[in-house]
């Protein structure tokens, strides 16, 4: 069996491992995803063709000095072809001051990047002398083995691997950004595999979390399964989750299993004591009638009390086994409960005899139940009964019946011994008997058992307690037909 227990619990932690790993590789592929869409979003306005990086601005820098104290012969001689990157000036006409062309597309990314605010500005504006406004800023070119013509792009190298944007080191790390740009921190790969191991081992802790108290309920079945009940999730922290709530719930199903197999090893027990008293007695009858012909009807006699007392245990037996397994009422309906009250009175004053206590009957209204009428009565009888048999010769038993607030009321009082405060939380088992030799009276202890069970089906409670002065008294409170 354990076998068969421990492969569901490690499919389960790898549903758990692998449910939270996708999850997070899912999170993590949308996350980039939003942030490399975002990123191909700010290209689609990012310079392209404009040096932006800090050479540029200072070549700006020295060009609008070169403006403002030596005008436009001095701007003149700082942005003269000379080096591998020089300054273009465009007047508001769109022609170049030294009258080099301008690709449109530059030109068009120069005037947008005008207002845009940036570490480094690719683009000034620079006011002439005469009060012209020119645009100023250095376009981006590419490595090449020979000069490039004025005004015109020089083409990459192939093959070299520093070609691209801005030349070698010109404005390094301000190209093109992206989910494989050199600016983009998730290209490397050192940083994507800790984000991979960091989710490997946050979903296996999650697993563990989550497919350990399963794996100790299944420890606490196979226990079960061996006949071991005891209580295995008691030192479990109050509230908790889902999973605390289920161990504690498996300690009360096991509390309650435990129970009903000790009762049942009890019921066997008493059950068998019960009947080898009157086994025996018959086997002794019988032998005496074998021995002894001349007492053959006092044989026979003894052999027919002892059938009867039999007969009734198992009955009764019968009758609580019956209410156990099937708690539900046969059928109900409508019982004149001071009917039903009178008639078992009789009946106990009939077999109490001239020497038994008196029974008295005290009715108020018309009580009436919904339920079934024989079971009512062996219930009542039963506690009735119970009420005579200690009751004692020359005692009283009383009974009261009353309708109150949609409830009926019936209690039986009596002046017998009473039962022992230590007692009165077990008097409802079966077979029990408070002193049964003090006692001695005849009985198996399974009336007010009965009795219990059927008020219980019909919705009703009952209670025992001692009276003052000395007896018992039962409350037996059932709901009123409406």
């Amino acid at each position: 069996m354990a076998s068969t227990l421990g492969r569901p619990a490690g499919r389960l932690f790898w549903k758990f491992f692998l449910s939270i790993l996708l999850a997070q590789v899912a999170a993590a592929v949308g996350i980039g995803s939003y942030f490399w869409l975002r990123e191909q979003a700010r290209l689609s306005t990012t310079v392209t063709s404009i040096e932006t990086g800090p050479p540029a601005a200072f070549m700006l820098d020295s060009s609008a000095i070169a403006l403002k104290y030596g005008g436009l012969p001095a701007l003149r001689e700082i942005v003269r072809p000379g080096s591998r990157h020089t300054v273009y000036i465009v007047d508001t006409s769109g022609r170049e001051l030294l009258g080099r062309e301008v690709a449109a597309g530059t030109l068009a990314q120069a005037r947008r990047e005008l207002g845009v605010e940036r570490p480094f500005q690719p683009v000034r504006e620079l006011v002439a002398p005469d009060g012209r406004r020119l645009l100023a800023f250095v376009p981006r070119q590419m490595r090449t083995g020979a000069p490039a013509a004025p005004g015109q792009m020089p083409d990459a190298r192939p093959g070299d691997p520093h070609a691209g944007p801005g030349g070698p080191g010109f404005g390094r790390g301000e190209g093109p950004r992206g989910p494989f740009g050199p600016g983009w921190p998730f290209s490397k790969p050192i940083p994507l595999l800790a984000s991979v191991l960091v989710s490997l081992l946050f979903a296996f802790l999650l697993a563990w979390y989550f497919s350990r108290p399963i794996r100790a309920l299944r420890k606490a079945f196979e226990a079960a399964a061996a006949g071991d009940l005891a209580p295995r999730f008691a030192g479990s922290p109050s509230g908790g989750d889902e999973l605390n709530d289920l161990g504690r719930d498996f300690d009360r199903m096991s509390a309650r299993l435990r129970a009903l197999m000790d009762g049942q090893r009890r019921l066997l027990h008493d059950v068998s004591h019960e009947l080898r008293s009157p086994l025996a007695r018959l086997q002794a009858a019988i032998g005496l009638a074998h021995q002894q012909p001349d007492k053959m009807a006092a044989s026979l006699e003894r052999i027919e009390r002892e059938s009867v007392r039999m007969d009734r245990l198992v009955g009764e037996l019968l009758t609580l086994s019956r209410l156990e397994a099937n708690p539900d009422l046969p059928k109900r309906e409508l019982v004149d409960m001071a009917e039903l009250v009178d008639g078992i009175a009789s009946d106990a004053r009939f077999e109490a005899g001239p020497d038994g206590p008196d029974v008295e009957v005290r009715i108020e209204g018309e009580p009436q139940v919904q339920g079934a009428p024989d079971l009512l009565w062996s219930a009542i009888e039963n506690v009735v009964r119970n009420a005579v048999k200690h009751g004692g010769a020359g005692g009283s038993v009383e009974l009261r019946l009353r309708a109150d607030a949609g409830l009926v009321h019936l209690d039986v009082l009596d002046r017998g011994p009473g039962i022992a405060p230590d007692d009165l939380p077990t008097i409802f088992q079966p077979f029990f008997r408070s002193n049964p030799a003090k006692n001695n009276v005849d009985g198996h202890g399974l009336g007010l058992a009965i009795a219990e069970r059927v008020v219980h089906a019909h919705g009703g409670t009952i209670r025992v307690l001692n009276r003052e002065g000395g007896g018992l008294q039962v409350s037996v409170t059932l709901l009123q037909a409406g």
